[in-house]
């Protein structure tokens, strides 16, 4: 019977999943309408019994236990205007607000079958929640992280996941009778924080030194067994002391992203993560009674609209208050208007604890689903519906539009640059000096207005946007230059030029080559980090001044130029990098020597295969003597030193392959 339990929900899981995938939507919404259609008030395929929803609860620890190992307090600190202003408000205000609604049916209309107000609390909480998964996913596909409304969005969430986590530790104890309530609830919280002092505390010098201990046996089976033992242990820890499982999976979380095993334990994780929280949301979608929704269509359409509709009027004030504009606000507010998650969960731990009627409950799940299904939609259209609404901003983005097209009208074969920052006013120089016209576009008004005075041809405008690019003349350009050190916007500018123009020239300006890549893939013609050319200069002017002559050095830089940087791409970490260095992408060099024993002794580089895990083999130190660029045929030999490049969690996975045993 579990065997065919397992196998109805793995096809229906895989079914599901194809399906949205082909509609080019989230799985998670996939998840939910498997659930709802093989559960007990549907198909009835799957049972709604205490052992499924209990293998669904891992889903969650996972989940908490991911959110813990990307918390970052650098980061909170960096964006703690947006969290705890925008975050704290809408949270806050969305539970006041659902509170006061349920004082309001119980004091002032005497309705006796209204929730009571520690249920209103738990509502509130679940209500106050939108969806981290789905909304950071469309935002990433559709390049809009790094925007203005794309940063405010993210710091909603991230307050969002942290209220999280006082939640799981309160709502329980409002199960409590009303006159035990404040005990418990204040017991409850001293429990919590004596047991995360601990653990944060004392764990943390505990759990660094265990994993310095596991990693040198070298066993990646060791190492995973060891996470799980960790993850599951502490949620274990925290159950039993009344609290909630996963309260100990965030501290697991916590505890190892403070230390550098960070990037293989998120590697690790993520197979059981994302499958036990798919069979989460089919969980919920099993707890949802059609029939029930049905007979009760009204309220559920009530249910929908009135707190989507309070959380975007929510989000959308708070945000003009802390000075966004209409339009930056209502596309911040239209993602978040819809449920989350972590709604689901306290709805479904609320209902465990009774605090809930099963009849309300069914019809908030029923909302919360479909708003859940609803947040795609919203996303994609976000853009037509700020336009719309927001008459300033679209009088304000013809002006714009117009004043491009009039200063790009005239001009045919020109340069559209993207930024004129100094790279881009040094670019322009040169491009006037060789009588090539060009337009330049700028977000920084005070900057327009002095160069348009000084007679450059610059103009105020966004070169990420697709009506921005056609306005300054796209379809008549020679090429197009990113001059700033943006690569989210430099791959909107890439798509766009190849979308109106496939084969326009684009040539992108980075910093170093953490995304040369990826700007290579998405089809930039040429890109140019700043580090490597300074370092060419640098080795270049150098080689002269030693006596190296000049046509030997002049091919030197251009062999580095032909082969994208590839001599010069990675180099060793050292202690003076900052700790979130490696988080942004930079690729690194580590030697690795071939101990006594180990399986790589004896295989070629083709049979061991580096590169199928991201690692790439620079060379081969061996007896003194180092070789460059070996081929994929050479074997290696007990003694040898093989230096490595590639991304550091890629670098461990490669490091634990040469020297397993």
């Amino acid at each position: 019977m579990a065997l065919e339990l397992t196998l109805v929900l793995l096809a229906a899981s895989v079914a599901g999943v194809v399906l949205f995938r082909l509609l080019n939507l989230p799985p998670m919404l996939g998840y939910l309408v498997v659930g709802i259609l093989i559960g007990p008030h549907a198909l009835g395929l799957v049972p709604d019994s205490k052992e499924t929803r209990y293998l669904a609860e891992f889903g969650v620890v996972f989940l908490m236990f991911s959110i813990g190992l990307e918390f970052s307090l650098p980061r909170l600190r960096s964006m703690r205007r947006i969290v705890f202003g925008l975050g704290g408000a809408q949270v806050i205000l969305t539970m006041l607000a659902v509170m006061a609604a349920g004082f309001v049916l119980v004091h002032v209309l005497a309705r006796a079958d209204a929730i009571t107000l520690p249920a209103a609390f738990a509502l509130g909480g679940a209500l106050a929640m939108s969806s981290t998964a789905i909304v950071l996913k469309l935002l990433a596909e559709r390049l809009e992280l790094e925007t203005e409304h794309g940063k405010r969005i993210v710091g909603i969430l991230l307050f969002q996941d942290l209220a999280v986590v006082p939640l799981l530790v309160i709502v329980p104890a409002l199960a409590n009778e009303p006159e035990h309530l404040y005990a418990a609830l204040g017991w409850a919280l001293l429990k919590a924080t004596v047991i995360l002092t601990v653990l944060l505390v004392g764990g943390q010098w505990l759990l660094r030194r265990w994993l310095h201990l596991v990693a040198r046996r070298r066993s990646h089976e060791l190492f995973i067994l060891n996470v799980l033992l960790i993850t599951l242990g502490l949620a274990w820890i925290t159950e039993h002391a009344g609290l909630s499982l996963a309260l100990g999976a965030f501290v697991a979380g916590m505890l190892i992203s403070e230390t550098e095993y960070r990037h293989q334990v998120e590697e690790d994780i993520k197979p059981f993560r994302d499958v036990l929280l798919g069979l989460f949301f089919v969980t919920i979608g099993m707890l949802l009674n059609l029939n029930v929704v049905v007979e009760q269509f009204g309220w559920v359409m009530l249910a929908l609209l009135v707190p989507t509709g309070f959380k975007f009027a929510l989000v959308l004030g708070v945000a003009r208050a802390l000075g966004a504009g209409m339009g930056t606000a209502i596309r911040t507010a239209l993602p978040l208007a819809t449920a989350g998650e972590f709604g689901f969960v306290l709805l479904n731990q609320a209902g465990g604890l009774q605090l809930l009627p099963p009849h309300l409950i069914q019809i908030v799940l029923a909302a919360m689903l479909l708003s859940m299904l609803a947040t795609p939609f919203l996303i994609q259209y976000s853009e037509r519906i700020a336009l719309r609404f927001s008459g300033s901003e679209w009088l304000a983005r013809s002006l714009a539009l117009t004043t491009i097209a009039t200063r790009s009208m005239a001009t045919e074969r020109h340069v559209i640059i993207a930024g004129y920052g100094r790279s881009g006013q040094h670019l322009a120089r040169m491009l006037a000096q060789e009588n090539i016209s060009y337009v330049a576009l700028d977000l920084d008004p005070d900057r327009v207005r002095e160069a348009a005075a000084a007679g450059d041809s610059v103009v105020y405008g966004d070169a990420a946007r697709r009506e921005t690019l056609v306005a300054a003349g796209l379809a008549r350009a020679a090429a197009v230059v990113v001059s700033y050190n943006d690569a989210h916007s430099a791959l909107k500018v890439i798509h766009f030029a190849h979308e109106v123009k496939p084969t326009l020239p684009v040539i992108v300006r980075t910093q170093d080559d953490a995304d040369l890549d990826k700007l290579l893939a998405a089809g930039a013609t040429e890109v140019v980090p700043e580090v490597f050319e300074g370092s060419l200069m640098l080795g270049s002017h150098a080689l002269v001044l030693l006596g190296v002559p000049l046509g030997r050095v002049v091919r030197r830089v251009r062999e580095a130029r032909d082969s994208r940087y590839r001599l010069l791409r990675g180099y060793f970490h050292g202690a003076d990098e900052p700790a979130d260095f490696d988080d942004e992408g930079h690729e690194r060099l580590h030697s690795v020597p071939v101990d006594p024993g180990s399986a790589a002794i004896g295989q070629s580089l083709r049979t061991i295969d580096l590169g199928a895990i991201g690692a790439e083999v620079t060379a081969i130190r061996r007896r003194g003597i180092r070789g460059a660029d070996p081929s994929d045929d050479t074997v290696l030999q007990e003694g040898d030193v093989v230096v490595l490049r590639g991304l550091p969690e890629a670098l461990e996975l490669a490091e634990g392959r040469l020297l397993q045993r």
